[in-house]
């Protein structure tokens, strides 16, 4: 949610960021927000100077009661009523203002940084760099669940019967290499600063709006029902959660935090070949990483958060690129962001297996995330977040890429010792 000054001061702004992510249709909302804040902040005027009236009148009543001057002093307190009567009109206008002016601020898109590509969706993404040289095998690189299956390391089939669609069972040395995927990933951020949480993975209403758009949540989110919680489609949301009306000491930040989770996701919509199997799934596992900061600190946490994202996929041999994304495929909450992909023999092309974003202060706005500086000024703090590993979507990068002409995985050499010292796995 961006400042409502920006929209008072330079609506011009607001609606040529509107254009940008080409979502013309949300630029009436610009100009309902200028007409009923102006409504509103009349009403706040008018409720104080009728407050001012009434304190003026209820010191002449007190005057005149004790002047036993009774007579007057009901007709002025008559008058204090009616006054009294008017604030709470005036005031229950003021909340129905207010109301309006969130509910459409809370839709109006933040502001995207001057450096994002302008494009309608994600075709018109663009790439910036390759880390790796993407290879090609000279013998056929099998699907990923065909790869599973040939270690007796995946069961969609039972899956099904007890949960439907979009679940699976890991087992053998599948399951276990994608728990040492994740060990690993956390070591990793441990060693490189951030403190390991496990979260909350059921979030409040509160904080699922605070965290993302709408279109988001109705998207992907699962309510829990008869309650007002919902499971987590990843834990950057109850991380950033964490701080919600905090206060924070400038000095305390940043917070650079890891944490593990499982996700649930809806992941509507039909879906090709190659998104089948664990690509798109309604649960899986994840290691994040978030960053709360100065907002001059931001983009500097932004560029070595990525950065990481591609350290820890190179030391596990998968070749990869980055993508900045264009103007059309930010969500509303996000000021940059920046695609990491994995290259697919198979496929012969990269795919999604990580996404850094920064996103302001919208997040902060909405949840009320503020630093307080040494001199006692008060400020919303920026949040940051970023993949470190998903392993369902990142096994098919390292199965393909591991993958060995006799059929078996080899084991690079940091994920050894999450797998008892293996080398490789191999077929029994």
């Amino acid at each position: 949610m961006i400042d409502i000054k920006l929209i008072r001061e330079n609506p011009d702004l607001v609606k040529e960021n509107i254009k940008k992510k080409f979502q013309d249709n949300k630029l009436a909302l610009v100009d309902e927000v200028i007409d009923l804040d102006k409504k509103n902040r009349a009403a706040i005027t008018q409720v104080e100077t009728l407050r001012a009236e009434r304190t003026r009148l209820s010191k002449q009543i007190g005057a005149m009661m004790a002047s036993g001057n009774k007579e007057q002093a009901e007709e002025i307190k008559a008058q204090s009523q009616k006054i009294g009567d008017q604030i709470v009109e005036l005031e229950k206008e003021q909340e129905e203002f207010q109301a309006e002016i969130t509910k459409r601020m809370m839709i109006i898109p933040n502001i995207i940084d001057a450096s994002v590509p302008i494009g309608k969706d994600d075709s018109q993404n663009v790439e910036l760099e390759r880390f790796g040289e993407p290879k090609v095998p000279d013998f056929e690189v099998p699907y990923h669940t065909d790869i599973m299956e040939s270690f007796n390391g995946i069961d969609l089939d039972s899956a099904r019967r007890v949960a439907g669609n979009g679940f699976y069972y890991l087992q053998g040395d599948i399951a276990r290499l994608h728990s040492s995927i994740l060990a690993y990933a956390r070591d990793f951020m441990i060693n490189k600063g951030f403190t390991y949480c496990v979260p909350p993975f059921m979030i409040r209403s509160q904080v699922v709006t605070g965290v993302m758009s709408f279109a988001e949540m109705e998207a992907m989110m699962y309510k829990i029902e008869g309650e007002d919680l919902y499971l987590i489609g990843t834990s950057e949301h109850s991380m950033i959660g964490k701080f919600i009306d905090q206060i924070i000491p400038e000095e305390n930040l940043p917070y650079t935090l890891t944490s593990y989770s499982p996700c649930f996701r809806k992941e509507k919509g039909a879906h090709g070949i190659e998104e089948r199997g664990v690509y798109r799934i309604h649960q899986f596992e994840k290691q994040e990483m978030i960053v709360v900061c100065k907002p001059e600190d931001s983009m500097a946490w932004y560029e070595k958060m990525w950065k990481m994202s591609v350290e820890l996929f190179r030391s596990m041999d998968i070749p990869v690129r980055t993508l900045e994304c264009c103007s059309g495929d930010l969500a509303d909450l996000k000021v940059k962001s920046l695609d990491v992909e994995a290259w697919s023999p198979r496929q012969k092309k990269y795919f999604e297996v990580c996404s850094c974003s920064t996103l302001g202060d919208a997040q902060a706005r909405r949840l009320k995330i503020r630093v307080a500086s040494k001199d006692g000024k008060k400020y919303f703090a920026h949040t940051l977040n970023n993949t470190v590993v998903a392993p369902p979507r990142m096994l098919i990068a390292f199965l393909e890429n591991n993958l060995q002409a006799d059929g078996s995985i080899h084991i690079p050499e940091v994920l050894r010792p999450y797998m008892g010292g293996q080398t490789e796995i191999r077929k029994k």
